[in-house]
């Protein structure tokens, strides 16, 4: 009697199998990553005298790590953010603890007191506009930390959600001007980090007994910078 002969089609179901196993390895050690991240986070981050070094350090930690992601995995789409491309600078934006403290050091270490007086206007009507939305994130208004060139002018420190924010398709970004239900995919790994980053920032607060939460960018930026 003949030997029976092979499936033909086993070594394809075999090698299924071990790229399915190892996929799942793979998903593991990727999720791996931001707890290490965060981990590291709040190792830095209780070294901070102040919030505002905490900030500094968070933001400067995640851009590190969002550089990495961008040149070690393959396959990264293009970006179309580029400066003076600044659609995404007319929407809400909130901040964790310490960012704002953060920025004001940078606004009076820099601005002379005429510009300062003129920004505060300008964050004063932006932080009653947003008051009056039932849902500030539907807010779409120029951002008054934006310069004449359509550039950021405290780009260096510039708050973790605006260091989130990537786009393939600035057409894309300008239609959420007219239309505040779009979405905008993101660049996943970056924003991944940012939001470890801004969870960070807001645990370390808790942990000193200072109030934690998010708030609106221009109505924290008047408080720290006491206006």
């Amino acid at each position: 009697m003949p030997d029976p002969q092979p499936d033909p089609l086993t070594p394809v179901l075999d090698d299924i199998a071990d790229l399915g196993a190892l996929t799942r390895s793979l998903s593991g050690r990727y999720e791996a990553i931001f707890r290490s991240f965060r981990m590291a986070l709040a190792r830095e981050l209780d070294q901070a005298e102040t919030m505002a070094e905490a900030a500094l350090r968070a933001m400067a930690m995640a851009e590190a790590a969002a550089a990495t992601f961008r040149a070690a995995f393959p396959s990264q789409p293009a970006l179309a953010c580029t400066g003076g491309c600044a659609a995404c600078c007319h929407l809400f934006v909130a901040v964790p603890p310490g960012v704002a403290e953060a920025m004001a050091a940078h606004i009076l270490a820099t601005r002379p007191q005429e510009a300062r007086a003129q920004l505060v206007a300008e964050l004063d009507e932006a932080a009653r506009a947003a008051a009056a939305m039932a849902d500030p994130a539907r807010l779409r208004r120029r951002c008054p930390l934006l310069g004449a060139d359509d550039r950021c002018t405290v780009y260096d420190v510039r708050p973790p959600a605006c260091r989130a924010f990537t786009s393939t398709s600035a057409a894309r970004c300008r239609q959420l001007l007219d239309d505040p239900s779009r979405d905008v995919p993101q660049n996943a790994g970056q924003y991944r980090l940012f939001i470890e980053a801004t969870a960070a920032l807001q645990e370390t607060a808790r942990r000193r007994g200072l109030a934690d939460g998010q708030r609106g960018l221009a109505a924290a930026l008047l408080d720290a910078l006491g206006a």
